[in-house]
């Protein structure tokens, strides 16, 4: 072995380093895929880190009080698949073997749930740097609700690692531009400075000053001028822990693809392997056998296996402190275990409201904000806010204050005008335990959070998107804010629920499922327009069921006509106009074909049976509705951008009235 350590650094801690640098080089050629660069330039930050600041149990990597670490930069992956076999997590070494194989507990980036130690499924860039930022706003709500003096049962920090591709991509701005407000103090995040994207040097694209624009946002800022040295990495740790008032930027420079004598500080090792030629030169440059893969060396593993022990020694006296919590305070210590098991209060349901007919109509986006009040009185983990449209989206809780700094207690989130922040900040409160987020904006704006949207029902989050103004019943403010194609593209993505109710109690029934949901997101679309209260008696409970008949007709129909939302009373007012004329209907409000194409065939065949012609109604893009119409013919829908007009007069223009409904019906029979 090459005993001529890094200056500053022991022996020691140069073999740990380069075990982790040929550990990741081996995966990755093995599996000719990855991207060996940044974990072999970010070995030593890793290891500092993981070996002598953080505190983790890799024997249980999901004790509440543990440091939360992301890799926001997932293609980096065999850094923490390393860091996680070596350390002594439940990863072996054939599972590394079978990195970015199929069925493999080693995928080509990180997911949540898949991997012991993965706190968060980092992928598209950017994204876990905004987990953090709300894993570090969950760490700052719950130590203000629950710690006491002298027992701070929540005291923990956050850490990412990112890159310039993570601080190129806009989410990282927002997010930070947030965390910065904030001051939230127990955040760090270690940059990889090394100049290199998958295109060049970073300078063809990114030359603004880094460390300036973090301390513009109210960050505090640590330059460590070398990243391969531990002390200084480990100095850096310690100063940034230190600094209370403000979230840490700590820039490592370093050398992607570290020790590769031909492809260090160069794209090439960006997003390729390195090459079995290229692996052997590394590995003597390292110090290590060019003939052997998968090489740790006992000293390494001994170190980095102290881990275990030092983990179990930080949750055994958590597990102390906090069984003296649950002597003086039992209150608090059983609200603390039922939060972070995520279950929710007895009777929490009985408080809701019922909307009566005779109080007239509603908006469904005003019937959301009386029961998301409601429930948080009951519900103490629903926590969340919106894109600066509280008053719109009707999602301020009265019963709380503003989460400020200095006021960390309260629930009302100020995102401000982040869509894209705002939706993966939310899954990081999730990620951290012991809340349920919720995050609103208008249903059009969907499309800045989609991709955070889309990683959250990768992850089964349980996060509750409060869209309104869902349609071109927006009105006046025009096609840039008339949603369109919006619902069918998120019907379109796995693992979301879209729920659209047709009324104030369909709304509190969505409300009901989505607080109960405990597997993915849940997107409401509700109405900015007033809509008939529809009599109780007909939609009680039908909503949990994705699609119900809300009126029928005596005997086998003469055809089904099918609406959401909105569309729902006019749908309604058709089926008797068609009576009056001889055509017998029914009429099934469906506010969520996820929760449909859930149920039993046998219940799916009943209210939508095979052989009647149906007729679907939604102001959306037509998009998907054959599925239950059969026929693309029958459908009423939208296959153009909106207007601008009063959003009635939209409606009227765009073919959403009674009558309009009749000769659609008419045509399809007579065709």
């Amino acid at each position: 072995m090459n005993d001529n350590a890094t200056q500053g650094n022991t022996r020691i801690d140069d073999l740990c380093i380069n075990t982790i640098r040929c550990m990741a080089i081996d995966a990755i050629q093995q599996a000719n895929s990855g991207h060996p660069g940044a974990p072999m330039g970010l070995a030593p930050a890793g290891y500092a880190l993981w070996t002598r600041v953080m505190k983790h149990n890799p024997h249980n990597p999901a004790w509440p009080n543990r440091d939360r670490f992301v890799l926001s930069g997932g293609h980096a992956s065999m850094l923490l698949y390393s860091l996680l076999h070596l350390t002594g997590y439940d990863l072996s070494i054939d599972d590394i073997k079978q990195f970015r194989q199929l069925g493999s507990r080693t995928p080509g980036h990180p997911e949540y749930g898949h991997t012991p130690g993965v706190e968060t499924t980092t992928g598209p860039l950017g994204q876990g740097f905004a987990n953090a930022v709300g894993m570090a706003m969950a760490e700052r709500h719950l130590a203000a609700v629950f710690n006491r003096p002298g027992m701070e049962i929540v005291d923990h920090f956050t850490y990412v690692m990112c890159g310039d591709g993570d601080l190129m991509e806009g989410i990282s701005y927002e997010a930070a531009s947030l965390a910065g407000h904030l001051g939230l103090g127990r955040l760090i995040c270690m940059y990889d400075d090394n100049d290199i994207s998958i295109e060049g040097p970073t300078g063809i694209t990114f030359t603004e000053d880094v460390a300036a624009r973090f301390e513009a946002c109210g960050w505090h800022v640590v330059k460590v001028e070398d990243g391969s040295i531990v002390p200084d990495i480990v100095a850096a740790l310690e100063t940034a822990r230190a600094e209370k008032e403000k979230p840490s930027l700590i820039v490592l420079r370093t050398h992607i693809a570290h020790g590769s004598p031909n492809k260090q500080d160069t794209p090439d090792a960006h997003g390729a392997p390195l090459g079995e030629d290229e692996v052997a030169l590394t590995k003597r440059n390292l110090g290590f056998p060019a003939e052997k893969c998968w090489y740790i060396d006992d000293e390494a593993k001994a170190v980095f296996r102290q881990c275990i022990d030092r983990g179990k020694e930080a949750e055994a006296e958590w597990q102390a402190l906090f069984g003296r919590y649950k002597k003086d305070y039992p209150d608090m210590a059983g609200r603390w275990e039922r939060d972070m098991a995520n279950i929710l209060p007895d009777g929490w349901e009985s408080e809701l409201p019922c909307f009566s007919p005779s109080e007239g109509p509603v908006a469904t986006r005003a019937a959301s904000g009386n029961v998301l009040n409601e429930a948080a009185k009951s519900v103490p983990t629903l926590i969340g806010g919106s894109a600066d449209l509280a008053p719109s989206n009707k999602t301020y809780l009265s019963c709380s204050g503003d989460f400020q700094k200095g006021a960390y207690e309260n629930r009302n989130i100020r995102f401000g005008i982040r869509e894209h922040a705002m939706a993966s900040i939310m899954a990081g409160l999730c990620l951290h335990g012991g809340l349920r987020p919720y995050g609103g904006t208008f249903l059009i704006f969907s499309d800045y959070m989609r991709p955070a949207i889309r990683v959250a029902s990768l992850m089964k989050l349980p996060l509750i998107y409060v869209f309104t103004h869902d349609s071109v019943a927006v009105g006046e403010d025009g096609p840039t804010h008339q949603p369109v194609e919006q619902l069918a593209s998120l019907r379109a993505m796995p693992g979301l629920t879209v729920i659209r109710p047709a009324d104030a109690n369909e709304t509190v029934d969505a409300w009901k499922y989505a607080i109960n949901n405990v597997s993915g997101p849940v997107a409401l679309a509700l109405s900015r327009q007033k809509l008939p209260v529809l009599d109780p008696d007909k939609t009680s409970g039908g909503l949990a069921s994705g699609a119900y008949i809300i009126e029928d007709c005596n005997g086998v129909p003469d055809i089904i006509l099918i609406a959401t939302g909105a569309e729902v009373h006019v749908t309604l007012e058709a089926g008797r106009m068609l009576a009056e004329k001889g055509i017998s209907s029914r009429v099934v409000s469906m506010p969520s074909w996820e929760l449909f194409e859930r149920m039993p065939a046998d219940y799916r065949n009943s209210v939508l049976p095979e052989g009647v012609p149906r007729f679907a109604v939604e102001a959306g893009s037509p998009m998907g509705w054959e599925r239950y119409t059969k026929d693309s013919r029958a459908i009423l829908g939208i296959t153009k951008f909106g207007t601008s007009a009063p959003g009635a007069v939209v409606l009227r223009e765009y073919g959403f009235y009674p009558e309009n409904i009749v000769k659609k019906v008419e045509e399809i029979l007579a065709s």
